[in-house]
């Protein structure tokens, strides 16, 4: 009898052991309460890579053809690592872009008109958030609709409005309508302000007024800094759509020579994307004045081009994502 048990004994911790491992396998490849498993870890993180390929997949083939010479170019056995750094499309591209002059104008037609939808839009927001009169509903409504209404529809008349004014082929196209919280996406942006605001706790408000503070005073000194996230976000994604507007541009902005001369030439607005929209046309006009100190134009200096016009948004994300990751992340923050 005893004789058995001993030899039951073994199989017995065997079997605990084998159950032991398949749970052991099971929690690893499906995870459990406290711990996600391998399968959907690896699935998350194998969409994402997929997905951060198809979007930096053109950066890196910009990026390696810029740098490429025309032989390269027509070599078969060159895909992606150029014989060597031609560092000579970026100098005939900024060049013939005027990349400094138009990399100036670009932060001015984005920056000013940005800090006009910041301070517009955060008043607009704040409003509608804090204080309730007769067809506020109807205002966050309409707010909604010119939102969704497509910006084609407005274009025309649009433009027989600011030619009424005065201030078509200027600055001021994209200036007052920022100033007036009607400037490009100004909608989402008081939207963004709106749903920020509310969750202000209204305590803090109320006891800002106890002490004597007005309504100018509580939203400088207390919703304001509150809503600090609000405004990276919106500054950044403002600055980043003006920046990359070119249509509107060209339309409202880029007419005509305005303001004091510089050398020979007028104050023309344009940006580095209404410069690359007319590279090809550019680059042959400069080719011709350069002479043979110019090649003919080709895939590399194209996007030798391309690279400048999109260069000063990857630095500024690059120096601004901490902040802007915390300011999306921040919003999420419940109040009264």
């Amino acid at each position: 009898m005893q004789e058995a048990n001993v030899a039951t004994r073994p199989t017995t911790a065997q079997a605990i052991t084998k159950k032991w491992n398949k749970d052991k396998v099971r929690k690893f490849l499906m995870g459990s309460k406290d711990k996600e498993g391998f399968i959907k870890v690896f699935a998350i993180y194998a969409l994402l890579i997929c997905i951060g390929f198809i979007y930096i997949y053109p950066i890196l083939y910009m990026i390696s053809s810029s740098f490429m010479t025309l032989d390269d170019l027509l070599d078969s056995s060159i895909k992606w690592i150029p014989s060597s750094l031609n560092l000579n499309n970026y100098i005939q591209a900024a060049k013939s872009m005027d990349f400094w002059m138009s990399l100036l104008k670009s932060v001015i037609l984005a920056g000013v008109p940005t800090i006009g939808n910041l301070i517009s839009c955060a008043l607009a927001g704040y409003g509608l958030a804090r204080f309730e009169f007769p067809g506020k509903k109807l205002a966050i409504g309409l707010i909604v609709f010119t939102f969704i209404l497509p910006a084609q529809i407005t274009m025309i008349a649009t433009y027989r409005l600011y030619n009424d004014i005065g201030i078509l082929n200027s600055i001021w196209a994209f200036i007052l309508p920022s100033v007036l919280a009607v400037g490009l996406n100004a909608p989402i942006f008081i939207l963004i302000f709106y749903q920020f605001f509310k969750q202000v706790p209204k305590v803090l408000i109320e006891a800002a007024q106890i002490d004597g503070a007005g309504y100018l005073k509580s939203f400088l000194q207390i919703s304001v800094p509150s809503a600090a996230p609000a405004f990276i976000t919106v500054g950044l994604f403002s600055f980043v759509w003006y920046w990359n507007e070119s249509y509107l541009t060209q339309m409202y902005v880029s007419g005509a020579v305005s303001g004091a001369n510089i050398g020979n030439k007028g104050w023309s607005w344009t940006t580095l994307v209404v410069e690359l929209d007319q590279f090809a046309a550019n680059y042959n006009e400069y080719a011709q004045t350069s002479g043979s100190q110019a090649v003919s134009l080709n895939e590399s200096i194209n996007m030798a081009g391309t690279m400048l016009s999109i260069l000063p948004l990857l630095l500024m994300y690059f120096v601004l994502q901490r902040y802007f990751v915390e300011s999306i992340d921040r919003t999420g923050i419940t109040g009264e």
